[in-house]
């Protein structure tokens, strides 16, 4: 069984996605529940998760809107929808919008758990290989992750000229643009995964970093950290040709 894994359950029956919900954890999935698609948005904002099961018919906020949203800021989020209809219009639909499967109540929980495990065994597969990657060059600064160390080279040929010690978040943020290095950041995702939540504070948080961190690079030139308005942000190395 798969253990430690965090679902997103969205489901408007109070009572069924409660019982849904402690069979989950019964086998030892973290669950996380809320009542209409509004609250299914907050949930997922507020935290991470690495599979998304949503009713189709809610208050507020349909899955299908709901999984629209969520596709908007990750491509990869797995989603399983859940639903009493059985038309065939729907099921398209649901797909489309970029669903991993499509289950229709009632349905036979075990069937549901063997569901879940096969596309997070799919989902853990498709892990960007850069992910691994523990030490960086970006332009003249060679950065060492798991020692959170800076170290900038005026040239190749000579020692070290300088060292800076990161703070972890300092690291965890330049480990992310690094692995992202010339493509787009998205801000959610990097307040997500290092702050947690993506918020109003967590945002303005990741502002102060960003500015530590462009400070550490500024004896290089041809590095530049650039605001995306409405995004995210960019770290861009130029070559000595560009330059």
């Amino acid at each position: 069984m798969a253990t430690g894994n965090r679902i997103l359950l969205v489901e408007d029956d109070q009572n069924f996605g409660d019982v849904l919900r402690s069979y989950l954890e019964m086998h030892e999935y973290d669950v996380t529940l809320a009542t209409d698609g509004e609250m299914g948005l907050e949930s997922y904002h507020k935290g991470e998760h690495d599979l998304c099961i949503f009713d189709v018919m809610m208050p507020k906020k349909d899955g299908f809107t709901l999984a629209k949203e969520i596709r908007e800021k990750d491509k990869t989020m797995p989603i399983i929808f859940l639903t009493a209809k059985t038309m065939k219009d729907d099921v398209l639909k649901g797909f489309k919008i970029g669903a991993d499967d499509y289950i229709s109540k009632p349905f036979n929980s075990e069937e549901l758990l063997y569901r879940i495990q096969a596309i997070l065994k799919r989902s853990a597969a498709k892990v960007d290989p850069r992910e691994d990657i523990k030490e960086f060059n970006i332009g003249k600064y060679h950065f060492n992750f798991p020692l959170r160390i800076l170290t900038f080279k005026e040239n190749p040929d000579v020692e070290e000229t300088s060292k800076e010690k990161l703070s972890p978040k300092e690291a965890q943020l330049l480990r992310m643009f690094c692995v992202h290095l010339n493509d787009i950041l998205p801000r959610s995702e990097a307040l997500t995964k290092i702050w947690g939540e993506d918020n109003y504070f967590t945002a303005r948080s990741m502002d102060v970093f960003v500015t530590k961190l462009r400070k550490y690079l500024k004896a290089d030139t041809n590095i530049e950290i650039v605001n995306i308005h409405g995004n995210g942000f960019q770290l861009l190395v130029k070559s000595e040709e560009e330059a």
